[in-house]
């Protein structure tokens, strides 16, 4: 969607800290950032009780000897409520979740060990992500790895292969599922200080207790068959929603000194319109649009706000049948400016 001139000097408008300026309709949105207590509340409590209970399921299915295609099974629906769980671990690290600070931090950490997520070191890497994403001079934070055609053209075979490995589906979001979440979060970002270091180290520990617990009550054997595949099917679903949210047909990216935050939202997030079941398992971050327009704004408002705002509901939406052909785009054509396939 393109975002015209007339459209950035309208009568009322907004400057941030930077100088940017913001349409009048962008005001409307600090109306749906008050959290609400009642509403987190019954988020946890709609998600984690049927969470726990699948679990249940499962185990009660390995101990009376069923087929382990059963818990299987059971696995597909409680893998799409850790996906929702996920989506309230998010909201935390904005802190948006709870009005209170100290509320989003202790869900924020108590989230984090049933996601295998440390909050204090995402934290630092995913609030870094709005302030840079789509800036192709400020690339590494919290994103999918993306080279430019010509970046990739100019570079190594070795370094071409690499890049054609990690971007294929089967690695990126199979094998990344299982990489990033039992591994990669085990350890913090190399730019991180002692409090996100401390945090990790707090949030494996915490996973820690909670595995050697569930091994003692069902043994290894139960917590590693169902744990894994959970774990897994999620992951790999959450992995492909931040994808398809940043990496879709046209999209937006710039070099820092041309990059506009109106853009960077409108162009270069899009508006994966699912399903209600799903935008419920996924906590409306389809809207991802107006998240990064206005990342306070706690996920069981963000339907609301684009009910209510007539510009926000201009920008095109990415059908699951569309999104499926994103995984083909690999690069960012500057020249044509637009994502592309390999050459």
């Amino acid at each position: 969607m393109a975002i015209h001139e007339s459209e950035r000097i309208k009568s009322v408008e907004e400057k941030s800290k930077t100088g940017q300026i913001w349409p009048d309709w962008h005001q409307q949105l600090k109306y749906f950032r008050p959290s609400n207590r009642l509403e987190a509340a019954w988020q946890l409590l709609n998600t984690m009780v049927p969470y726990f209970c699948l679990w249940y399921l499962m185990v009660r299915s390995i101990q009376l000897g069923y087929s382990y295609i059963w818990t299987l099974i059971l696995a597909l629906p409680a893998a799409a409520f850790l996906v929702r769980l996920f989506i309230l671990f998010h909201d935390c690290v904005h802190g948006s979740f709870f009005k209170s600070k100290s509320a989003n931090t202790f869900f924020g950490y108590f989230l984090g060990v049933l996601v295998f997520t440390s909050f204090e070191d995402w934290r630092f890497t995913h609030l870094r992500h709005h302030g840079t994403y789509a800036n192709l001079d400020s690339r590494g934070f919290g994103d999918i790895w993306t080279m430019t055609l010509k970046e990739y053209e100019n570079s190594s075979t070795m370094k071409q292969l690499r890049y054609r490995i990690y971007r294929n589906p089967i690695v990126l979001v199979g094998l990344g599922a299982i990489f990033n979440f039992l591994f990669y979060n085990r350890i913090p970002d190399l730019r991180v200080k002692r409090k996100e270091r401390m945090g990790v180290t707090l949030t494996n520990l915490l996973i820690l207790a909670v595995a050697l617990s569930a091994a003692r009550i069902i043994g290894w054997r139960a917590y590693l068959l169902i744990q894994l595949p959970v774990l897994w099917l999620a992951g790999g679903a959450g992995i492909w929603l931040f994808y398809v949210q940043h990496q879709f047909e046209g999209g937006y990216w710039a070099r820092k000194n041309e990059w506009d935050p109106l853009r960077a939202a409108m162009e270069g997030s899009s508006f994966y319109n699912l399903p209600a079941v799903l935008r419920w398992l996924s906590g409306n971050i389809g809207y991802h649009h107006i998240h990064h327009l206005n990342p306070m704004i706690p996920n069981y408002h963000l339907k609301k706000c684009y009910d209510s705002v007539p510009e926000l509901r201009a920008k095109a939406p990415l059908t699951i049948r569309k999104s499926i052909h994103c995984h083909r785009l690999k690069l960012w054509d500057e020249k044509l400016q637009k994502m592309v396939v390999f050459p």
